[in-house]
């Protein structure tokens, strides 16, 4: 059986991403073979294609942390059981495939009735915005917090786990993404044009209890001056890497990416006010602690069968396209969650 595979022969832009066509894999010893239903699209598989994520992966491979499938054949050792069923799973590479061979262990199941364009949104975004939220931030109803890049897919996350949570919310976000972030329940912010620590607070007073910080680099430390006596950054991405709508190249960036959050961390430690910058990781949180992850996106699938929440879905683009997908991205304004159609059916 034929099947269609993204590769990464070498890093570069988008032009990189190369769509191959190959017998679909067979699963080995406690494997299942899962065809692919959506795969997410986020900034970690951009940074790996350039080759500046700190999850360094060897040249080539297949981008693609976060899939939807249907189990529909399993190896030696593997349960039957899983055959026909609808999984979600964060294998950080080989998800900009058609199929993809994966251990048992690594599946979540998913409910019946789901949009599975929708649950892809969980695996990524929405884990590492509850993670954040209740693994590392551990958030309290009333608090108040500030949001960077609301209105991107991490953003809208946290906006919609922050609504259930009754935070007092701000969103960065640009002018054209205001209106969503409002719909979202945040107070937006404009950082393009105004002093976003000033604006904080200018609105809270003394400044707010967490931001989440998705954008890296000295904007950490920007972040860490809105917050009141004994708040907390939240450090997860580098979205300062986005030059102009293209990765700024160089190995420093790889290594800025690592060491500038610990040495925030230190600074913070160092400062007055018991104020903290704390790192996050989902993939390193996930092979410490395997089981907060799947019970994490339990209950996020459980919030979106109930419907407390409600991916919002940029666009749906065909896996061929993959490197349209990445162009957009890199423009900076998606609005929401890009997938990939990997099953055309």
């Amino acid at each position: 059986m034929k099947s269609l595979r993204i590769v990464v022969r070498h890093h570069g832009g988008p032009e990189v991403l190369e769509t191959i066509e190959e017998e679909a894999p067979e699963p080995g010893r406690g494997e299942v073979r899962v065809r692919v239903l959506f795969a997410g699209v986020s900034f970690a598989e951009m940074l790996m294609r350039e080759g500046l994520h700190p999850e360094k992966t060897p040249l080539p491979f297949t981008p693609g942390w976060d899939i939807v499938g249907v189990v529909e054949k399993v190896g030696e050792d593997a349960s039957r059981a899983w055959i026909g069923q609808m999984v979600a799973a964060l294998p950080i590479h080989g998800g900009y495939a058609q199929h993809i061979c994966l251990s048992q262990t690594e599946l979540t199941p998913v409910p019946d009735g789901l949009d599975p364009a929708e649950v892809v949104s969980l695996v990524l975004n929405y884990v590492t915005a509850y993670q954040m939220m209740h693994r590392v931030a551990h958030v309290s109803p009333g608090q108040r917090v500030l949001i960077h890049g609301a209105a991107g897919g991490v953003g809208t996350a946290l906006l919609q786990l922050g609504r259930l949570m009754g935070l007092e919310m701000y969103g960065t976000a640009s002018l054209a993404a205001h209106q969503t972030v409002s719909d979202l329940g945040a107070t937006p912010i404009d950082y393009q044009n105004i002093d976003f620590v000033a604006e904080i607070h200018r609105l809270t007073g003394e400044g707010v209890d967490i931001v989440f910080d998705g954008v890296g680099e000295a904007n950490v430390w920007r972040s860490f001056n809105a917050l009141r006596p004994g708040g907390r950054v939240v450090v997860y991405g580098f979205t300062s890497f986005l030059k102009t709508g293209q990765l700024a190249g160089g190995l420093r960036y790889r290594f800025r990416g690592l060491l500038r959050p610990a040495w925030h961390a230190l600074r913070a430690f160092l400062s007055p006010g018991r104020r903290r910058v704390l790192p996050y990781s989902i993939q390193v949180l996930k092979r410490w602690k395997p089981d907060w992850f799947r019970e994490d996106l339990s209950a996020l699938l459980d919030l979106l069968r109930e419907e407390k929440i409600k991916p919002l879905i940029a666009e749906r683009i065909p896996l061929s396209e993959a490197h349209g997908a990445h162009e957009l991205l890199g423009q900076g304004s998606v609005k929401g969650k890009l997938v990939l159609i990997c099953d055309s059916s």
